[in-house]
């Protein structure tokens, strides 16, 4: 039996997500090319294609994005072009063209030189430097935001501080271990973690401000930020 719908499932159902997945796995099995890969994530997408050069890469992601637009149309499923862009990733030297064109729905896509996916900011080279500076951006303003409302300095117990950091500021700092773990071998890297552990072990420990770091980490009892990060990295592996 057919029954004509007229409404989408509402969002929050019970079904919903079940019924997404089973619509969304038809477009993860695609026939896409070898050098293509699917991955996505509720509602987002992102095809990984690659190339020798940016001329074969470009074609393979137009091959690719054809199909997946065939795809939408068949499934009456419309991709948003304004939320969709397109990033050219590439560590090569020698002089090569930069810009990539590449189209959805015979529109072509905004270029960009970062994208943020699943809470991760990734840029062309795979340093992740922006994400390193908006994750200890965010600490910063968290810490700032505890000293001014509760005043932190001496107003919470060491047990309080402690939570506080291994709660709200170091899952901030290790998500996504394993993805970005190689940025943390440079030392401008390293020290931005320091010092965004350094303003709350000077609160734990209620130390001067003349203090080390090593110091401050054994007094307040708290391992090493980019030490943590290495280990999570690990464990994840």
């Amino acid at each position: 039996m057919e029954r004509d719908i007229s409404r989408v499932c509402p969002q929050g159902s019970c079904c919903g997500p079940g019924l997404w997945n089973i619509q969304y796995n038809s477009l993860l099995n695609l026939n896409f090319g070898k050098q293509t890969k699917a991955i996505a994530f509720a509602v987002d997408l992102i095809l990984v294609t690659g190339g020798k050069t940016v001329v074969e890469a470009e074609n393979y992601t137009n091959t690719e994005l054809t199909k997946t637009t065939a795809w939408a149309r068949d499934y009456k499923i419309e991709f948003n072009d304004d939320k969709s862009t397109a990033m050219l990733v590439s560590r090569r030297k020698r002089n090569e063209r930069k810009e990539i064109n590449v189209f959805l729905n015979y529109k072509l896509l905004k270029q960009m030189y970062t994208i943020k996916y699943l809470e991760i900011i990734m840029d062309i080279q795979f340093k992740f430097r922006e994400h390193i500076n908006y994750a200890t951006e965010k600490c910063n303003k968290l810490i700032y935001s505890l000293s001014k409302s509760a005043k932190i300095t001496w107003g919470l117990r060491h047990e309080v501080l402690k939570m506080i950091y291994e709660g709200a500021i170091l899952p901030l700092l290790l998500y996504g271990a394993p993805v970005r773990i190689d940025a943390m071998k440079y030392t401008c890297n390293r020290r931005k973690y320091i010092r965004v552990q350094r303003m709350l072990n000077l609160r734990i420990a209620k130390a001067f401000l003349t203090t080390s770091n090593e110091a401050l980490c054994i007094v307040a009892n708290t391992t090493p930020s980019y030490l943590k990060l290495q280990r999570q990295s690990e464990y994840t592996n």
